[in-house]
């Protein structure tokens, strides 16, 4: 199998990736709903993204401290807590309740338990990316149900900029990027091109294809994600010599990596699409599904195809404004296919 036919098919594998915390959280909203796990009284409150946002940005300032300060131990463990609060969520929604204990359902727990136990004992790539899509689709519902549509959107907006500023002009994702890879946490999606490929023996960041840390931290502070990313190799590339080059060097790597908050962000509004909006729903067996949130998922996946192709030329680009866009584009269509105007579809 040659280069360029492991890196597709490893763009495949991201793609399949981001629909399993995509679908997940569609699969998730009703059972959060049931469960009143709405983290805000008032979802259409739009004040409610500026204090997201300022979480983000005091978790952003908290890493960087810890890093400096050789404090990464701090990180992991915040991360290794909200993934088992995250799984459990999941798990004590989607598997039945066979063995309880009071009220509390004991192989939900238990898996909830294994999820914690792999990552701190073992956390190759696989272990990662089967959690960060049970944390994705966590988060992304609890978000969704609790982010309306004017709040989701300005959410999505705001976090595109600032993920565009922190790449193109301070870079300070860079140096947050390469911490949090050497943690080996679930902050990151780990697509292998090679059969080889072992993650616990990888390197930092070779290989990074979306490097993205303060989506971590938020996480760790808000039970969720958010998004910004890097590209500390393909940066690297891109100094060194021509784009042929670059993507020379692209087509060799090992593994690609793709930021979680990539896949978590714009997946808040197609579950807050299928949540909020009264129109008529897709009769999907276990998901909650409407044409404006498929437009929203649809939107999100050809954001993504964009970045990777633009990113696998061998510069470093912010994910959030393709896919924060896609899906804003993908929901705003689907919203006037469905005869909502624009104004119902801003939550105006």
């Amino acid at each position: 199998m040659n280069h360029r036919t492991r890196i597709l098919l490893a763009v495949g594998v991201t793609v399949v990736l981001f629909l399993g915390v995509q679908l997940g959280s569609l699969a998730l909203v009703e059972p959060f709903h049931e469960s009143e796990r709405q983290a805000v009284e008032n979802p259409d409150d739009p004040t409610n993204s500026v204090v997201y946002f300022g979480i983000i940005l005091v978790a952003t300032a908290f890493m960087l401290v810890t890093f400096k300060y050789d404090a990464e131990w701090l990180i992991k463990a915040l991360i290794l807590g909200v993934s088992v609060m995250l799984a459990w969520f999941v798990f004590a929604e989607l598997v039945p309740s066979v063995v309880t204990v009071g009220s509390i359902n004991v192989l939900a727990a238990l898996g909830a338990g294994a999820v914690g136990a792999g990552l701190l004992f073992y956390p190759e790539w696989y272990v990662i990316d089967s959690t960060g899509v049970v944390m994705g689709a966590g988060a992304a519902a609890l978000f969704g149900i609790s982010f309306g549509l004017l709040p989701a959107i300005l959410l999505l907006a705001v976090l595109a900029i600032y993920d565009a500023i922190s790449v193109y002009r301070t870079e300070h994702m860079l140096d947050l990027a390469e911490g949090v890879m050497d943690l080996k946490i679930p902050v990151v999606l780990v697509i292998p091109t090679s059969l080889s490929f072992s993650y616990l023996e990888s390197g930092s960041t070779d290989g990074v294809l979306d490097g993205e840390a303060d989506s971590s931290a938020a996480e760790a502070d808000a039970t969720s994600d958010s998004s910004t990313d890097t590209d500390t190799d393909d940066a690297a590339a891109g100094a060194a010599g021509s784009d042929a080059e670059a993507d020379a060097g692209a087509l060799e790597r090992d593994a690609l990596f793709i930021g979680l908050g990539d896949a978590v962000i714009p997946t808040i509004l197609v579950a807050s699409a299928a949540y909020f909006l009264e129109v008529e729903p897709i009769a999907v067996p276990g998901l909650s599904l409407n044409v404006p949130a498929l437009g929203a998922l649809v939107g999100t996946i050809a954001g993504l195809l964009v970045l990777m192709h633009m990113v696998l030329k061998g510069k470093p680009h912010a994910g959030l404004p393709l896919l924060n866009g896609g899906a804003i584009g993908g929901y705003l269509l689907g919203a006037v296919a469905s005869g909502l105007s624009l104004a119902t579809a801003l939550g105006l």
